[in-house]
């Protein structure tokens, strides 16, 4: 795949003000044909010019491999354009931005993406997904070359009796309705904390866990979870991830996203070293 990082690197060929001379960044022209638009690669000549002659070029895509995509779309959310640019059965895409500079996707895969898994609960709104979900739609993570999976639990679906909070619209919840002490309540740690101090560490609760941090299955990951404790980056129970509180806020989502991309790509580095030590030895 051949996604420039930058789209300042992306020029777009149509007339000539200044003959065959080239802005300085462009790497990559957009050229305009009676047929059609292509894409080409170009290496200019050195000089301290802002624009310079080009000492070669090659055609990397011609106009039938080449879709202009029809609406305008953010530059900067890499991982949407991959998608978009799979769909349109061309090999390479044109896309346009909001600010209409361009850039393009040619031969998109999103093989050397990192899926990030994302566990959060609902109700009331799981607010670890939906934060997620609005940083990307910015193209803050762009240069990242991630996508979430997300693994949103219904805790309405372990049919107990009791909720934790009134806030979630449930009808009996630890917070406001004392209970008998023998009912079944869907919690975490810090519920079973809170029924202890009320009813004492012997009523007869049973607790159906569903702390989003515990349910992890994949990775890397980013959990919510309410105890202060427990947050941060690293391995949680043999996954590599992040916990953040349930009160994170976007900037700290956002740092925990980049933490986690940055953490998984130096385990993946490691490993790699490790492999390569451990073939050496066995030679």
């Amino acid at each position: 795949m051949i996604f420039p990082k930058e789209c300042k690197t992306v020029g777009y060929a149509e007339g000539k003000p200044a003959g065959d001379k080239v802005y300085f960044l462009s790497r990559y022209l957009i050229h305009s044909t009676d047929s059609g638009y292509e894409v080409l690669e170009v290496k200019l000549k050195e000089g301290n010019t802002m624009l310079r002659d080009i000492q070669s070029s090659h055609l990397l895509a011609g106009v039938e491999d080449v879709c202009m995509y029809p609406e305008k779309v953010n530059l900067h959310n890499r991982t949407d354009l991959i998608r978009r640019a799979k769909k349109t059965g061309k090999r390479c895409t044109v896309f346009t931005g909001l600010d209409e500079h361009r850039t393009f996707v040619y031969d998109p895969t999103d093989e050397t993406m990192v899926t990030i898994h994302v566990y959060d609960a609902e109700p009331p709104r799981p607010n670890l997904a939906h934060i997620i979900r609005d940083l990307e739609q910015t193209g803050l993570f762009g240069e990242c070359g991630v996508e979430f999976c997300y693994h949103i639990a219904d805790i309405r679906n372990t049919n107990a009796e009791v909720y934790p909070c009134r806030a979630a619209g449930f009808s009996r919840t630890i917070d406001n309705d004392r209970l008998r002490g023998d009912e079944t309540v869907a919690g975490c740690l810090t519920a079973r904390q809170v029924l202890a101090e009320c009813y004492g560490k012997e009523a007869p609760f049973s607790v159906i866990d569903i702390c989003p941090a515990n349910q992890v299955a994949e990775e890397p990951f980013i959990a919510r979870c309410c105890r202060s404790e427990r947050t941060g980056t690293g391995d949680h129970a043999g996954y590599y991830g992040a916990v953040v509180h349930w009160g994170a806020t976007p900037r700290m989502i956002a740092d925990a996203v980049f933490a986690v991309v940055e953490g998984w790509e130096k385990k993946g580095m490691e490993q790699v070293n490790n492999n390569t030590t451990t073939e050496a030895q066995t030679k």
